[in-house]
């Protein structure tokens, strides 16, 4: 099952869906949610494929306006995530993502990660940003680990950014690459959810050898490396 339970996943469903009703003329909420209801009860993938595509072309893709209030409830209801800098077009298709049926486990993963396998950039970045609201969390770990290898700022960002997943699935050597990469990408790794809580003896050894090399090569270092390479943690 999701790492949130039933009540908390109809409570951010119904959260995003009150904030793009804020964001959206009402013909093309009412486009979006009939959609929604013909992704909850078709038996194939046609609609959720078709719709998933579409959407950038119905919603648009301006940013999200959503107020300190709302984003404050936001932060309750699943800490450490953020619609901070999101599309309307990427929150509409976590919010089409949602509606996919779970009970049949193996009917739900090929539907899902038909969506991956024909994914271009755009689609990417609303995949890999639902990865805090999928079922069966664990049977996203393989994917994400392939989201952290790709070179595309933006699926790195959705990965990264404000996202709660791989901090709390991702297995250790994966989670460090996941740190190392923000760092050899320039990434903000202020914004990785969890951060502390998986700092690492192995992870804080990379991170060393990773500022002797730089600073061997007369290349600057990110301050931050270093609050990390310092950081006293329970568990190291």
């Amino acid at each position: 099952m999701s790492s949130l339970n039933a009540s908390q996943l109809n409570e951010l469903e119904s959260f995003f869906l009150i904030i793009l009703k804020n964001n959206l003329p009402v013909d093309t909420l009412n486009w979006l949610t009939a959609k929604g209801e013909a992704v909850r009860t078709e038996e194939k993938t046609l609609q959720l494929n078709q719709a998933f595509a579409q959407i950038p072309k119905h919603v648009g893709k301006s940013a999200i306006a959503i107020s300190k209030e709302e984003s404050i409830e936001l932060t309750e209801l699943i800490p450490g995530f953020s619609l901070r800098d999101w599309s309307l077009d990427r929150l509409a298709r976590v919010w089409l993502l949602m509606q996919v049926p779970s009970d049949d486990q193996q009917d739900y993963l090929k539907k899902i990660n038909s969506l991956f396998n024909a994914s271009e950039m755009n689609e990417q970045v609303a995949l890999f940003s639902a990865l805090p609201f999928y079922a069966y969390p664990e049977e996203w770990v393989s994917r994400a680990e392939n989201g952290i290898r790709s070179n595309i700022g933006t699926v790195l960002e959705a990965i990264m950014y404000h996202n709660p997943y791989p901090a709390r699935y991702l297995p250790e050597n994966s989670f460090n690459q996941l740190v190392l990469k923000a760092f050899f990408t320039e990434k903000d790794v202020t914004k990785i959810t969890g951060l502390h809580s998986r700092v690492n003896s192995a992870l804080q050894s990379t991170l060393s050898d990773y500022v002797a090399e730089r600073t061997a090569a007369h290349r600057t270092v990110e301050p931050n490396i270093y609050q990390l390479i310092e950081f006293k943690h329970s568990e190291i």
